[in-house]
């Protein structure tokens, strides 16, 4: 894992957990420069995590305010005389650090990603979804708010969900056009009628920071748990929630699809496996794949039952077919620093994105010819955690986290 995204990791669990204590001195406090600013950084920034979270981010100077935004969205004391030049100490003191440069490969297809800038500074938009009706719904993960995007005119509509600080990270849609979301931060799963606005709360237990949300045909709602290391089911009519234990430990339960027969996968992305659930018994089965190293952070899945995988360690897109249990890997474009993240299939082919290059990469492979295509993302991207398909199968829905937009990526054949 970056050491940035370490950082990421560690705040979203310290949000969803006490209050960071601090029992002695912070030991990277002496990274920071001398001046006012450091009281105020060592103040205001241990309330919900170490100071390896400022110092070891990796930002120029836009993404510093958008970083700072973010901590201010989740509860960092500032005043509103300090902000300006706290970030400019930031700024000055932490420039960027050098990242893997997106690798240009072209071929066949034209792609044209157009962007929307939230209206909440430090949104952090963590997961898109395209809606039937060609709107796009994400989940403002630092700005505790679900969005609403109509590409035809820009409007933008902002709910905030009922509990602050939610963390709202996945969502999905239910068979009456609701959003269901992931409250990561609070530990519950959330409803938002889109009809009403109105939000309602279901707690999850145990499974502290659900993470992935997920409907199986018959309307229950799946969600993986990363840091609580669980998967769980809710009932939506009851309320009832069921929670089973990754067998291996700390293995942090991440993205999941069903295949064509309605069995649920999903990615343990701090080890080298993917895993099954049976619907009834909630047993799980894990599947080790063939390099230790891989670490499968999101998955998708095609027509043919092949998972398709994201290997964020190592700088690789991975397959593994459910049916025969065959394996194959192919190096990405932007090297093994490039972190693929979110992906996914449409018309069959293979779309994912490298949210490590400066911009990130939009990359295409088609697993027929086993040929890669890239596409620069104008705004840098800011690491797109998750994308998917457009209703109509023309585009692909993006969140920028790092850039406090969203995006469509029309592809013209």
């Amino acid at each position: 894992m970056s050491r940035l995204m370490l950082g990421v990791a560690a705040l979203s669990l310290s949000l969803a957990l006490p209050a960071y204590s601090q029992q002695k001195p912070d030991p990277n406090l002496d990274k920071f420069p001398a001046g006012p600013e450091k009281a105020i950084i060592a103040e205001a920034c241990t309330a919900c995590h170490s100071l390896a979270r400022v110092a070891f981010g990796s930002y120029d100077a836009a993404g510093w305010h958008n970083a700072v935004a973010m901590m201010m969205n989740a509860g960092a004391a500032l005043t509103p005389d300090q902000v300006e030049p706290v970030t400019n100490y930031l700024i000055k003191s932490f420039p960027e650090k050098p990242l893997p440069p997106f690798k240009q490969v072209d071929g066949p297809v034209k792609v044209t990603i157009k962007e929307w800038v939230l209206p909440t500074a430090g949104t952090r938009p963590h997961d898109p979804l395209a809606a039937p009706d060609g709107t796009l719904w994400y989940s403002g993960h630092m700005g505790s708010l679900i969005g609403h995007l109509d590409p035809k005119t820009g409007k933008i509509d902002e709910y905030r969900t009922k509990t602050p600080a939610s963390g709202p990270h996945g969502l999905t849609m239910d068979r009456d056009g609701n959003i269901w979301y992931t409250g990561n931060f609070k530990g519950y799963i959330g409803k938002l009628d889109t009809k009403t606005h109105q939000f309602t709360e279901y707690k999850t237990g145990a499974a502290r920071d659900p993470h992935t949300p997920l409907f199986d045909k018959n309307g229950i709602l799946w969600f993986t748990s990363q840091n609580s290391n669980m998967v769980g089911r809710l009932d939506p009519k009851t309320g009832a929630v069921k929670l089973a234990v990754s067998p291996t430990a700390d293995s942090a339960p991440y993205g999941m699809v069903f295949d064509s027969k309605g069995k649920l996968w999903f990615s343990e992305w701090q080890a080298p496996k993917l895993a099954s659930v049976n619907a009834d018994s909630m047993e799980i089965t894990e599947v080790v794949l063939p390099n230790a190293e891989t670490r499968p952070r999101r998955i998708a899945i095609d027509a043919n039952d092949v998972i398709w995988i994201s290997d964020y360690s190592r700088g690789y897109l991975g397959m593994y077919d459910t049916k025969t249990g065959k394996t194959k890997e192919w190096p990405s474009p932007g090297g093994p620093r490039s972190q693929p993240y979110g992906i996914t299939v449409l018309n069959g082919i293979v779309w994912y994105v490298e949210g490590n290059t400066k911009p990130n990469g939009l990359v295409r492979f088609d697993p027929k010819t086993e040929k890669f295509q890239t596409f620069p993302v104008p705004s840098g991207g800011g690491t797109i955690r998750n994308m998917m398909p457009t209703a109509d199968k023309s585009s692909l829905a993006l969140a920028m986290s790092g850039v406090n937009r969203v995006g469509i990526a029309t592809i013209n054949n």
